[in-house]
């Protein structure tokens, strides 16, 4: 028995969560554990579905009117206070009439799709509420600069005139920065002016460059390069649209010293997002401790893993671009041929293109961290990333057609279920044989995602700025290089809450699911129906999933209530 905790309460509980409670103590050198917060998240009042008025059909219907008018929304460039409130009311509207429904008469997958919209109805409440980029964050304008820049040339008709408006366009998106921006934090100020004029190479989603343009200047510098030969007609906008961006710049150069607001959301807003929100059973406590207690774990497992390849070769970085795509050639065809013989997950003959990250960079200080591990061996990244990962997953989505579902992806479900997959590959042996050494890459990749927990959490509770998260990261996981920790505490800072720990906390989420299906199911048990079905639910919350697989309700009994917003006007 587990001191302090009631026997009774140890039936009723999530068993992640009592191990959570148990471990609350544990932490890492140098990184404090929060104190003093509620025990277990899932010990908050239980409620009961709403029993109001409307059906299902009703349902379908305010679902289709909230994602009309968020995409319409999506398109404003009013940010006025009079166009937030008539937002915010909208919204509220919408909630409103959420819990007029008779939720408690409907089928259990009614009811998933029905706590599933209303979580996005939540997200657009506290963006409205609190996260209010558009008032926050530089760069919620610098982002709408940077991706015109990258048009191909030359471009004809529609396309053109769409090209010419946007580079317009870039004037007055630097003027409603200078209007509406205020409170905004250091860390936010930092990172836009860092993302003007320099480049990491990182690169999410840019265009392929051998020498990556310096910024968003540098990008509408390369955009005139290209210009000149295909159509210097265009050039007079091109350089109108990069002076905007130097503007933008100079007047964040001179507003810097005023921007110091706090960058995270803090700890109410937090634990508010990840229960309404996320429809995760943690607080912010529990969410450390599960990731300092992986981080220790795979630590733990890498030495092991050492010790018991200490006489093997060591894996070495490709010879040249050719030997590369050789590898990714290679194990592209391994994978396949595995999840086909040892009955992993069905992929179907037509799934199309699957893209692959992380390209050939010869770079002056050697290959980032990302490349450290692809370029030795593709395997960790292609199952996390491409198949069965993210690429995978994403074909398998655009096949959805679920009035709901199919309009949702969940990034701790996505992040989880790509980090899932690799400790899995371990499991199941794709690593027994020649590629044993590649099982250290794997603990890496795991060791980068578990101190993600702690960082992410620092940087919304505000204990930490990106800098020292940035170090911290560094710390702990071997070949880190900072251009990617800086990316990833950027990604992770001006999100929304909590995308950072969904690697992590997704897997152990997806590792409960498995483990209660399998439970549920006994001797009928087969992995592959498990992971074929999971593809069909949809990319919802994984307590929805688990909810509507095993009808066990342990957590979704916490979530139809919603709590009020701590960081509401």
């Amino acid at each position: 028995m587990l001191k302090g905790v009631d026997a009774m309460s140890l039936k009723r509980r999530p068993m992640t969560l009592v191990i959570a409670a148990a471990l609350m103590t544990t932490a890492m050198p140098g990184i404090a554990v929060a104190q003093g917060g509620t025990t277990l998240a899932a010990a908050s009042t239980t409620a009961r579905p709403p029993s109001g008025q409307g059906s299902y059909q009703d349902l379908l219907r305010t679902w289709s009117e909230f994602l009309e008018w968020r995409t319409g929304q999506a398109n404003s460039k009013d940010f006025s206070p009079a166009a937030i409130e008539a937002r915010r009311a909208q919204v509220g509207g919408y909630l409103s009439a959420m819990e007029n429904m008779n939720v408690a008469g409907w089928e259990r997958a009614q009811q998933v799709d029905w706590l599933a919209a209303r979580a996005k109805m939540n997200e657009e409440d506290f963006l409205l509420r609190v996260s209010k980029p558009w008032e926050r964050d530089p760069g919620f304008y610098v982002d709408q600069m940077l991706r015109v820049s990258f048009t191909e040339l030359p471009a004809k008709g529609a396309a053109l005139t769409t090209l010419r408006g946007q580079l317009r366009e870039m004037p007055a998106i630097v003027a409603r920065a200078k209007a509406t921006l205020r409170n905004v934090p250091g860390d936010y100020a930092d990172l836009a002016l860092h993302n003007l004029t320099n480049a990491d190479g990182v690169g999410h989603g840019h265009p392929y460059r051998k020498v990556p343009p310096a910024g968003i200047i540098g990008w509408f510098d390369d955009l005139e390069a290209r210009a000149k030969t295909t159509q210097p007609a265009i050039l007079p906008d091109i350089r109108a649209a990069r002076a905007a961006a130097a503007d933008l710049r100079t007047w964040l150069e001179a507003e810097r010293p005023k921007m110091t607001a706090p960058a995270g959301v803090g700890e109410a807003n937090f634990n508010w997002y990840v229960k309404n929100v996320k429809l995760l059973p943690y607080n912010t406590d529990q969410l450390r401790t599960i990731g300092h207690r992986e981080t220790e774990r795979l630590w733990g497992m890498h030495a092991l893993e050492k010790h018991r390849n200490r006489n093997l070769p060591e894996l070495t970085l490709p010879a040249s671009e050719a030997d590369y795509e050789k590898r990714k050639a290679d194990t592209l065809r391994d994978i396949h041929a595995f999840l086909k013989d040892e009955e992993i997950i069905t992929v179907p003959g037509d799934i199309g293109y699957l893209y692959v990250n992380v390209p050939w960079i010869v770079r002056p200080n050697g290959p980032n961290f990302w490349e450290q591990i692809q370029y030795r061996d593709p395997s960790p990244d292609l199952f996390h990333a491409t198949i069965p990962g993210h690429a995978f997953d994403g074909q398998m989505d655009k096949r959805d057609t679920h009035p709901i579902r199919s309009k949702i992806d969940d990034g701790v479900r996505t992040e989880g279920w790509g980090t899932y997959l690799e400790e899995a590959a371990q499991r199941l042996g794709f690593f027994d044989k020649d590629r044993a050494r590649t099982r250290e890459l794997i603990d890496l990749f795991g060791i980068f995602r578990a101190v993600r927990v702690a960082g992410d959490l620092d940087l919304q509770l505000n204990r930490a700025n990106v800098s020292q998260v940035v170090a911290e990261w560094q710390k702990y996981t071997p070949w880190l290089d900072a251009d990617v920790a800086r990316v990833d505490a950027e990604i992770y800072l001006r999100r929304p809450p909590g995308y950072g720990l969904g690697y992590t906390i997704g897997m152990v989420e997806m590792q409960k699911l498995l483990g209660d299906v399998r439970r549920h199911q006994g001797d009928k048990f087969v992995l592959r129906d498990f992971h074929d079905r999971m593809m069909t639910i949809g990319r919802i919350p994984l307590s929805l999933i688990r909810f509507e697989m095993t009808g066990n309700d342990d957590e979704v009994s916490t979530f139809w209530r919603r709590d009020p917003l701590p960081g509401g006007a």
